[in-house]
């Protein structure tokens, strides 16, 4: 799984002109499925997005993970984060997961997400949808497991 992370001051989603997630100062999470995704993958992901250090300490320096500021974390489901970009000028996808177990392995992202911290919004699978932020660093991180 792939998470692009991003420190934001302030992130929200919207679709169809509804908004369906939003946070005040937080990180900001793009999640991608590859392929051989699993449970195990979610769940080491997760880990990785609550425990990396991103955020300011006394001295200003990133060493304080989300868990400890106490921030937001918004999930938004994206497919294009799992494409194959390694030749031409079109991406492939068939190094993403079937979006049936994408979904299944989002939902479970967020629901273990929801259980370990607070406060967590997400974007809606599958939605076309519009996501607004305001990077703060700006700061961002790809991880994948």
């Amino acid at each position: 799984m792939i998470a692009l992370i991003q420190r934001v001051s302030r992130a929200s989603v919207s679709t169809g002109g509804r908004l369906v997630g939003e946070i005040s100062r937080g990180t900001l999470a793009l999640i991608g499925v590859s392929r051989n995704d699993d449970r195990a993958a979610a769940d080491r992901l997760l880990e990785r997005v609550l425990a990396y250090r991103i955020f300011p300490d006394g001295e200003g320096r990133m060493n304080r993970s989300l868990q400890e500021s106490g921030g937001g974390l918004l999930l938004v489901p994206q497919f294009t984060l799992a494409a194959d970009t390694h030749k031409g000028t079109r991406a492939g996808f068939s190094t993403a997961a079937a979006p049936e177990i994408a979904r299944e392995l989002f939902g479970y992202l967020l629901e273990r997400a929801s259980s370990a911290h607070s406060p967590v919004a997400s974007g809606e699978f599958g939605a076309d949808m519009q996501v607004e932020l305001v990077n703060d660093g700006p700061v961002t991180f790809w991880l994948e497991t």
